[in-house]
């Protein structure tokens, strides 16, 4: 059977991001997004006026879709008028929206151990610990190779994460043997977590429906995803008095403010830090019998 042919237009706004070296799955959402908009015009996009991406941002809006959804698709259309179409005028409506931050959800080390005992298999169970014991991303989890892992520095190296940049993550020695164990059940030639051809890895997707089954099976909340466990990992390790800054290296933050909002949930510094009112001298009074005058 023949594949269906790419659109011109389509093929172009392949290339421009290519030559930008733009990952498979952002090219996939930049074009899915596209689409979207065609399908509300219900004709070709690229004779779209302002006006129109207007009236779309406002059916966005109304039918209750997310900021982080719109703000993406914004990012989207505006690459596809201004690069592809080179009309970078027709966006001049489009906005991006304020996204209220919320703090990052975690779990206990407890609720950590349930949910990874409860994994379905022993591959799932390491790429789960990998996202907790080393703090990586669901797209770094399943990117990993066999020859990532220096079990001689103890470390695991992680290419192009987020931002298209390389670093070491840390290999603790529980990590490492679980990584053998599953090593030794399944021999994986290049991935350390192939998916189901066992040509290619593992997708995130797959990823999540596996962080989602076992998080059900522990009894634990509907909103427990792969990135909860790196959440917890920056937190765990916050609560252990690991130094913020190594914690910024561990995850490959670019900004020490976007690790430091993991002190907002590290609960054991929060109950550990002594309040300037207890400094003071006492201001309860005595309970004596007498009422107060």
């Amino acid at each position: 059977m023949s594949e269906t042919p790419i659109s011109p237009l389509r093929q172009r706004m392949l290339e421009d991001m290519s030559v930008r070296r733009f990952t498979p799955d952002t090219q996939r959402e930049y074009i899915r997004a596209v689409k979207r908009f065609a399908v509300f015009l219900d004709r070709s996009p690229d004779i779209a006026t302002a006006e129109e991406l207007r009236l779309f941002q406002l059916h966005l809006t109304e039918t209750g879709v997310r900021p982080p959804t719109i703000n993406a698709t914004v990012t989207a259309l505006r690459f596809f008028y201004r690069v592809t179409l080179d009309r970078p005028e027709t966006t001049r409506h489009l906005v991006f929206v304020y996204e209220p931050r919320k703090l990052p959800r975690v779990l206990s080390t407890e609720e950590v151990l349930r949910l990874l005992e409860a994994a379905p298999s022993p591959k799932h169970k390491a790429a789960l610990s990998v996202a907790y014991g080393a703090g990586l991303r669901a797209m770094e989890v399943v990117a990993l190779k066999v020859s990532d892992i220096d079990s001689k520095r103890m470390m695991l190296r992680v290419e192009q994460g987020k931002g298209r940049k390389d670093r070491f993550a840390m290999l603790s020695p529980q990590l490492l043997e679980l990584l053998r164990d599953w090593w030794r059940v399944a021999r994986p030639p290049v991935w350390i977590f192939p998916g189901r051809d066992r040509i290619n890895p593992m997708t995130t997707r797959q990823l999540n429906r596996v962080c989602h089954t076992a998080a059900e099976l522990a009894g634990l909340p509907t909103w427990v995803a792969p990135h909860t466990l790196r959440h917890s990992f920056a937190t765990h390790l916050l609560e252990q008095s690991v130094d913020i800054r190594v914690i910024q290296v561990l995850l490959g933050h670019a900004k020490l403010d976007t690790t430091a909002r993991y002190t907002h949930v590290a609960t054991n510094i929060i109950r550990e830090v002594m309040s300037p009112l207890d400094r003071l001298t006492p201001l309860v009074p005595k309970k004596t019998d007498e009422p107060p005058a």
